[in-house]
């Protein structure tokens, strides 16, 4: 039986849940600066929007490869514990094992935003921008997508056309 104490006793409990939710934070953590959030801001869009100041040549790549990247995708790229990064094959169907950066990835810019993300892959965003765009570039040219003495930078990468491109439904062209 709901009595006059019970409603005293849900109103007070109510004030009180409602006084709570409405005091200010518990004061954790702290306030985020825009250099903060700069510092993680690093995606590249397949215009070449965002790409950093810096430039590389297949040429610096392959010695940084030798030394960080061969030990898990393999001679030249050829795989290894990790997929294999240089590779001609034709996608003959929906496999992801046959999918590769000459045959699959649309965009230059990608392979730069993947690689400056996420690699080395013990050692993620541990590479300074020079080093992602010797790699991009080295990678790029050992799949003969650009020649072996061209230089990548902010203006070159987003003009390589990769080959499948065309093959792409976008979902927001405008942005591109």
């Amino acid at each position: 039986m709901f009595t006059p104490k019970h409603a005293i006793f849900t109103a007070s409990l109510l004030l009180v849940t409602m006084t709570a939710a409405l005091a200010e934070t518990p004061n954790l953590g702290k306030p985020i600066d825009e250099a903060a959030i700069a510092a993680w801001d690093i995606s590249i869009l397949p215009d070449g929007t965002g790409l950093p100041k810096g430039s590389g040549t297949p040429a610096q790549g392959a010695v940084i490869y030798a030394e960080k990247c061969a030990a898990c995708h393999g001679d030249n790229g050829k795989g290894g514990l990790a997929a294999a990064l240089v590779d001609d094959r034709q996608i003959v169907g929906i496999s992801a094992a046959q999918k590769t950066i000459k045959n699959f990835w649309p965009y230059s810019t990608t392979i730069f935003d993947f690689i400056r993300r996420a690699m080395p892959f013990q050692m993620p965003r541990s590479l300074t921008d020079d080093e992602v765009y010797a790699l991009t570039a080295y990678i790029l040219a050992e799949n003969k997508l650009i020649g072996a003495s061209d230089m990548m930078d902010a203006q070159t990468l987003p003009k390589v056309k990769m080959p499948n491109r065309d093959n792409f439904i976008i979902r927001f062209p405008d942005r591109i």
